[in-house]
């Protein structure tokens, strides 16, 4: 066999030429189950609950244990992280309603920029542990997000 330059080429040659090129594979349609999978995944509702369920924390030993006792396990750890989540809260309005209590009296101005220095104060304390860097970026996020509630607040009364 011959190529356009009048040279022999091989039938081993072409074959592997043949093997290296991809092979095409046909387009499939989802099948019934797959569509239906999608649709289910695609409501708001059991999105909300996978997510629920997937934070919560799993036991090392869950193989091991029935479902009343994997049950008792999560709602002890719930408990711990909410306890601990309104010890942060509790933290966080105390420092906030003080900063802003204070720089109130101070500006003798009541206004949103008492707002924004309280919220600053309240983002840039409760990061401070994090170094400058985060004690600055706690201030602007959460004046940024004291404004954002303030005004929120204020259009709805």
């Amino acid at each position: 066999m011959s190529d356009e330059s009048g040279k022999t080429v091989s039938n081993d040659s072409l074959n592997s030429k043949e093997a290296e090129k991809p092979q095409i594979q046909p387009i499939s349609l989802p099948t019934v189950e797959e569509m239906r999978g999608q649709d289910i995944w695609n409501n708001c509702a059991v999105r909300s609950v996978v997510s629920g369920v997937m934070a919560l924390d799993n036991p090392l030993l869950q193989e091991e244990m029935t479902g009343k006792q994997q049950l008792i396990f999560q709602a002890k750890q719930m408990g711990r992280r909410s306890w601990s989540s309104a010890k942060a809260f509790a933290v966080m309005g105390f420092v906030f309603s003080a900063a802003e209590c204070v720089i109130e009296k101070a500006r003798a101005k009541h206004d949103i920029g008492n707002t924004v220095f309280a919220g600053c104060a309240t983002g840039g304390a409760i990061s401070a542990k994090g170094g400058p860097k985060a004690a600055c970026m706690g201030c602007a996020g959460f004046a940024a997000f004291s404004v954002v509630i303030e005004k929120f607040l204020e259009r709805h009364q």
